[in-house]
């Protein structure tokens, strides 16, 4: 009955100290896609990721529920850095949920601005940004307005607090109406004034950066699917400080003897939390407020999971040649950095001739059907000075108008027969990094996805005649890019590269840009008239050593454009369902597509390939 008694306090006194309304909430997810429009259309900066912002510290007065609930100690503000927009996992500040939507805008609207004012003077700095917002974009002066009313409204009313705490109030309700008038703070009050969810954080965390002294984690040993399905479910990103690893056999244990207890003491009861390490482990630090990391030199994955170690050499796949060295693009830079990475020549060691599986026959026979109208036609081309035969309509005009004194003596009166054909070459690139291993259904992975649609893929260009080109890629640092040739443009189609694609499998990371270069430098090779690089990928740019984030981003954009500086015609095709985020940045918005159902993209590949070469 305590039991029952206390769930129901704990309930009641935790609803009334909540300031805020869940029923109105909206969701970061929910507003992802359109908030990423809206601040490059403002100008913003298109590598910029959007990302959930941490939760800090309020040391703000508290109310007298909120100090027996025990809330109210964190909040949850928006704020930027080079590489990311960190935006609230959740706004439910107001009892609209437009105003709780327009919230999100207008925290990216002041995003997108940049102010002059002293960093370390919040207060001036957030009030430049809001009238540089106004004078910029008017139209959204009338929103601003409502969100401010409200927001006025929740705010703590001067005459409640201490004198130098409502002077500190006033001074901030005075710049959220006037922005045009600036005001700065003269008393020095105990606690500091309410967050201001209007602006940007006054002091946003400084995300920890890894020790460039301390040992990298083994590049040999990529992330588990276990690591991955945790690091997914965290909802909440934390924040954190470094620590050095304590030593696993220091320390001293005492107990007492007497507080053990024997087995007919036990009592069956339903503890609120287990000692299994495996199940809880992200349970246990949502919880957490603060969590401390450190360096070490073995990873949890790599004692749990045995299977995704590096392959002895004997197994691994054969490694042509010492590499061949590719630029990279640094945008903090601004300079693309010569011979930084190098790509790795790979072939497959087990390859066996194969013949079209069993269960793409029916497929390939009417994707075969439906691309025979591509294929060269013998056609008769009329009116030419030399041909196989003569051209009567032409022959005829020719004897009418000499008849009638109009003769001249280089008439085109011959026809010939010739082959129709389509000037066109195509490289696809396709990602063979560890995310491919993930299942689609319960019988698929995404690299059998990518098998079937290369074996129907070939069938369709091997059906036109068109020149094409198979390759796939994955990366474990700018050192080894591997660079697996499938097919090259002047391989014939046939068992050998069925062999090959049968036996492609995941590999490690997603160097694009890298990737991209060196396909670009094999696609310019070609003579053909029109040159399509495709590329096959189901996730964002990532490697090892800096590549994650904005810089592999951008490296990646800078590869697209150098592509089509040189003729090429660079198209993504993905089957990552957040790709909306940034490939219109990297491609443009005419040049990806995402394919949602993944088990439909051996299907859709080939039709892409006719709608785009028609």
């Amino acid at each position: 009955m305590e039991e029952f008694i206390g769930k129901i306090w704990h309930r009641y006194i935790t609803q009334a100290a909540d300031l805020q309304f869940p029923e109105a909430a909206v969701e970061l997810d929910d507003v992802r896609h359109t908030t990423a429009i809206f601040f490059r259309a403002l100008g913003g900066e298109g590598g910029l990721r959007i990302e959930r912002a941490l939760e800090t510290d309020d040391a703000s007065r508290r109310s007298i529920l909120q100090r027996i609930a025990g809330s109210g100690k964190k909040t949850e503000l928006a704020w930027r850095d080079e590489e990311t927009l960190r935006l609230p996992d959740q706004i439910a500040l107001f009892p609209e949920k437009q105003l709780n939507r327009d919230l999100y805008q207008w925290l990216t609207a002041i995003s997108a601005i940049e102010v002059g004012a002293d960093p370390h003077n919040w207060l001036e700095s957030n009030r430049q940004r809001s009238l540089h917002t106004l004078a910029t974009w008017p139209g959204l002066k009338q929103r601003y307005t409502k969100l401010v009313e409200a927001h006025i409204q929740l705010r703590p009313a001067p005459d409640s607090l201490p004198e130098a705490e409502a002077h500190q109030e006033q001074i901030i309700q005075q710049l959220l109406l006037k922005p045009e008038q600036a005001a700065v703070f003269t008393l020095a009050a105990k606690h500091p004034p309410k967050p201001v969810p209007l602006w940007l954080h006054p002091r946003p965390p400084v995300l920890d950066v890894p020790d460039s002294t301390s040992p990298p984690a083994d590049p040999d040993k990529p992330e588990s699917a276990e690591s991955k399905k945790h690091r997914t479910g965290q909802k909440k990103r934390k924040q954190a400080n470094r620590a050095d690893m304590p030593e696993g056999d220091g320390g001293l244990m005492s107990f007492r003897l007497e507080s053990l207890w024997s087995w007919a003491e036990h009592i069956k009861v339903d503890r609120s939390s287990t000692e299994d390490d495996d199940d809880d482990v992200m349970r246990t630090a949502e919880d957490m407020d603060n969590i401390s990391i450190a360096q070490d030199s073995e990873t949890t994955a790599g004692k749990i999971k045995l299977d995704i170690d590096l392959p002895a050499s004997a197994y691994d796949d054969i490694m042509l040649g010492e590499g061949i060295p590719v630029d990279e693009w640094d945008y903090k830079q601004q300079r693309l950095q010569k011979d930084h990475c190098r790509i790795q020549g790979m072939v497959s060691r087990h390859v066996e001739p194969t013949e079209l599986p069993e269960t793409l026959r029916a497929s390939a026979h009417k994707v075969r059907r439906q691309f025979e109208v591509l294929r060269p036609q013998r056609t008769w081309v009329s009116r030419q000075n030399e041909g196989s035969e003569l051209d009567l309509e032409n022959y005829i005009n020719f004897l009418t108008d000499r008849k009638h004194g109009r003769v001249q003596s280089d008439t085109p009166v011959y026809r010939d027969v010739r082959n129709a054909h389509r000037d066109l070459s195509c490289l696809l690139l396709a990602d063979l990094s560890l995310s491919t291993d993930a299942y689609v259904n319960n019988e698929s992975r995404v690299i059998d996805v990518i098998r079937d649609a290369l074996f129907l893929f070939s069938e369709a260009l091997n059906t036109t005649g068109d020149r094409f080109a198979l390759h796939g890629f994955s990366s474990r640092n700018r050192n080894h890019v591997r660079f697996y040739n499938i097919k090259k443009f002047d391989d014939s189609y046939n068992c050998e590269i069925r062999g090959r694609i049968d036996t492609i499998k995941p590999g490690y990371y997603t160097r694009l840009g890298t990737a991209i270069r060196y396909a670009t430098t094999l696609l310019t090779k070609e003579t053909s008239a029109q040159k399509l690089l495709l590329i096959l990928t189901d996730g964002k740019p990532n490697d090892l050593d800096k590549y994650e984030g904005r810089y592999g981003i951008e490296d990646t954009r800078m590869a697209v454009l150098e592509a089509e500086s040189l003729g090429l015609r660079p198209f993504c095709v993905t089957i990552d369902e957040h790709a909306s985020d940034y490939l219109p940045y990297l491609f443009g918005k005419q040049s990806y597509v995402v394919i949602h159902d993944a088990e439909q993209l051996p299907r859709k590949l080939p039709m892409l390939y006719l709608r785009l070469t028609k």
